[in-house]
């Protein structure tokens, strides 16, 4: 009995703070993703299941999201924020998710999508640094529509419905480069 409760109770704080595998920000309900130098991934990147019609968070970029890349052309390559898988596929099927770069001394903000395995983006902005910006992607039957700044932009979705079976989608570094150095990015759900 006292193994199923300490296994229970284990369970529920990983399911309800989401940080299996990050660093969880104490002092805030933010949680700290660290993708360490040489790497795509944030540690431990688990397929979390999701399967709301939306989702919305803040994230929080630092000083660790301005780098240099080593190839000169892959500073336009888009990072990943956050996002989900959709019509029950594999994210490089269908997909919604907010991405970012650091690009001519700002950080961009973009709406990245696959829909049917065709990749698209489209710059939305530019983010400040240690300042929690607001993010949203709804889903509107054949439609993710991404709002950011209070502006909305609408790109085409694959299917109709719900998401189906799906996962959520945690950041990412690259493109066709790993992380120059460790990169840390803070994220709260709403």
């Amino acid at each position: 009995m006292k193994r199923y409760l300490m296994a229970l109770t284990l369970l529920i704080g990983a399911v309800s703070c989401e940080w299996i595998g990050n660093t969880p920000s104490f002092g805030d309900d933010f949680i700290t993703y660290d993708i360490k130098k040489g790497n795509h991934e944030v540690e431990r990147n688990l397929n979390t299941p999701f399967t709301a019609s939306s989702m919305r968070f803040q994230a929080v970029f630092d000083s660790s999201c301005v780098y240099q890349t080593t190839v000169p052309e892959n500073q336009n390559d888009i990072n990943k924020l956050y996002g989900f898988s959709d019509c029950s596929s594999q994210h490089q099927n269908n997909s919604a998710r907010f991405g970012w770069n650091w690009r001519e001394g700002a950080l961009r903000i973009y709406a990245y999508i696959y829909v049917n395995g065709v990749r698209q983006e489209r710059e939305l902005g530019t983010a400040e640094l240690n300042e929690i910006a607001s993010f949203r992607i709804d889903i509107r039957e054949n439609t993710y529509v991404f709002t950011y700044k209070g502006i909305e932009t609408a790109m085409p979705r694959h299917c109709s419905g719900g998401v189906g079976i799906a996962y959520k989608l945690l950041p990412y570094f690259g493109g066709d480069e790993v992380a120059p150095q460790d990169i840390r990015i803070k994220i709260r759900n709403l």
